[in-house]
C-alpha cells in the first residue's frame, strides 16, 4: 500500500470519527434541551424554520436568562401580592374582564418586582419559559384572552380560564426561590400540575365512596322496611 492511500484512509477514518462525534454531540444536546423546555422545545421547533435554527434560539435564551439580575420576592411583599390576587379572585363574579386586565397587570408587576424586563410581552413569555416552560404556554394563553375580550371576542368561560391561567404564573412567580433555573423550575411546574391531578383524583375517589354509601344506606333502609 502505498503512502498516499495510507494518507486517505487516514483522512477518511478520522473524519467520521469526527463526523460521528459531532453527531453524538449534536444528539445530546437536542436531548438536553428537550428535558428542560418540555413543550416549549416542541413550540420553537414548530415555529422554526428548522431543528437546529429551533434549538439555537432556545440555547440564546438560557444565556439571556442567567445575564439577568433576579430575585426573590420577600415575604412582605410577597403577602401583598397574594393579597393582591385574592382581591381579584374575588372581583371576578361581578367583572370577569376586569379581573383579566387586573391579573395581566399583577403579572407584569410581580415580573419588574423579580427583575424581569417587562418592556414586550414575547420576550417576557421568552424568559419566563426558561424556569418555567409549562406555566409559560398558560400566560400566552392568558393574554390572548385577555386582547380577546378587549375586542369583545372572550366569553365568561375563556375570561375564567384566563385568570385560572394568570393564577398558575403568579404562584410560579411568587414561589420562586430566585435561584433555581432550568429544569428546577420544570420540575416545579410539573410537581405543580400532579397536585392539582391528586387534588383531582382524590375528589373523584370520595365522590365515588360517597354514592357507594349513600346506595349501602338506601339498601338497608329498603331491606328494613321488608323485614317490617
Amino acid at each position: 500500500m502505498s503512502t498516499v492511500i495510507v494518507v486517505i484512509v487516514v483522512i477518511v477514518v478520522l473524519a467520521a470519527l469526527v463526523g460521528g462525534g459531532l453527531a453524538i454531540a449534536a444528539r445530546r444536546r437536542s436531548e438536553k434541551l428537550q428535558e428542560e423546555f418540555g413543550p416549549e422545545y416542541d413550540r420553537a421547533v414548530e415555529h422554526a424554520d428548522s431543528k437546529g435554527e429551533a434549538e439555537k434560539e432556545l440555547a440564546e435564551r438560557r444565556k439571556r436568562h442567567k445575564q439577568l439580575d433576579l430575585k426573590p420576592v420577600d415575604p412582605q411583599t410577597r403577602e401583598r401580592f397574594r393579597g393582591d390576587w385574592k382581591r381579584i379572585q374575588g372581583e371576578f363574579v361581578d367583572d370577569p374582564g376586569g379581573a383579566v386586565e387586573k391579573a395581566d397587570s399583577l403579572v407584569t408587576t410581580i415580573m419588574r418586582e423579580r427583575g424581569y424586563p417587562v418592556d414586550d410581552f414575547d420576550q417576557r413569555a421568552n424568559d419566563i419559559s426558561v424556569e418555567h416552560p409549562r406555566v409559560v404556554e398558560n400566560y400566552r394563553e392568558a393574554r390572548r384572552v385577555r386582547d380577546a375580550q378587549r375586542d369583545g371576542s372572550a366569553d365568561t368561560e375563556d375570561l375564567r380560564g384566563a385568570v385560572t391561567s394568570y393564577r398558575s404564573l403568579v404562584e410560579a412567580l411568587l414561589d420562586d426561590g430566585g435561584d433555581d433555573h432550568g429544569d428546577h423550575g420544570d420540575r416545579r411546574d410539573r410537581a405543580s400540575d400532579d397536585e392539582a391531578g391528586r387534588h383531582r383524583d382524590t375528589g373523584r375517589r370520595e365522590n365515588g365512596h360517597g354514592a357507594d354509601d349513600r346506595a349501602d344506606h338506601d339498601q338497608a333502609r329498603d331491606d328494613d322496611r321488608s323485614r317490617r
